[in-house]
């Protein structure tokens, strides 16, 4: 272990884990996959979860190869294939609600990777698929459930438009997730990204296309905020 300046970090010799992040930020580091092989991602998780074994610790973006070697290496961890996430370790205790939409099927493994992260960086989670506005009457059944959560994630793709209808719906909290699902001039995402971007719905929050782990973490810190500020009240 390496010490620079106050904080803390693990020298793996091919990358240097920010142990002291958890500190900071009230969330331990996560592993993003992409990019490393199936070995450095089972060494990385091994190590986060040795620095904080009472809480869960999470890879994404695992190649179905490194996932693979997570579940040999490491059975005891939950890996996911639609999320391409791994989490190891024991849940903390959910502080704050979070509900994650999804417009359609195609939106899945995003939302997926939303609620996952949303549920390790500790809140409870609920999701409710296959609302998109096509049918706008599915979205309409489920509008009394948008005020139950602290924070709302919603994932759509093509012309990127459930954002801004469930923001007119709301005044929950709500962070907007463009993904790359769509035809040709969709261009992997882009569309949705501008059509969230210039939402006439106000507080719409976005993030990047298909950034299903930014939008679960940015749900999770503003969920368990509400939730702190409505106990200490």
């Amino acid at each position: 272990m390496a010490t620079s300046g106050r904080a803390r970090t693990a020298d793996l010799g091919w990358a240097r884990l920010d142990l002291d992040r958890a500190t900071r930020t009230g969330d331990p580091e996560v592993v993003y996959g992409q990019g490393k092989t199936p070995t450095q991602v089972v060494e990385a998780l091994r190590r986060l979860h040795e620095h904080h074994p009472a809480r869960q610790v999470m890879a994404t973006r695992l190649s179905p190869d490194a996932r693979a070697a997570v579940r040999a290496a490491l059975p005891e961890a939950l890996v996911d294939d639609a999320a391409r996430t791994a989490v190891l370790g024991p849940p903390v205790s959910g502080t704050g609600r979070v509900l994650v939409l999804a417009a359609g099927t195609a939106d899945g493994p995003v939302a997926a990777e939303a609620a996952i992260t949303a549920a390790v960086h500790g809140v409870e989670v609920e999701r409710i698929d296959d609302v998109g506005v096509a049918g706008l009457h599915r979205l309409l059944a489920v509008a009394d459930r948008l005020e139950s959560a602290d924070c709302l994630v919603v994932v759509a793709g093509m012309e990127g438009a459930l954002p801004s209808v469930v923001g007119g719906l709301t005044g929950t909290p709500l962070v907007a997730v463009p993904t790359s699902t769509g035809y040709g001039v969709g261009a992997g995402g882009i569309a949705a990204l501008n059509a969230m971007l210039n939402s006439c719905a106000p507080g719409v929050v976005v993030v990047n296309v298909d950034n299903g782990y930014g939008a679960g973490v940015h749900a999770a810190r503003v969920a368990r905020v509400a939730r702190a500020a409505r106990s200490a009240g």
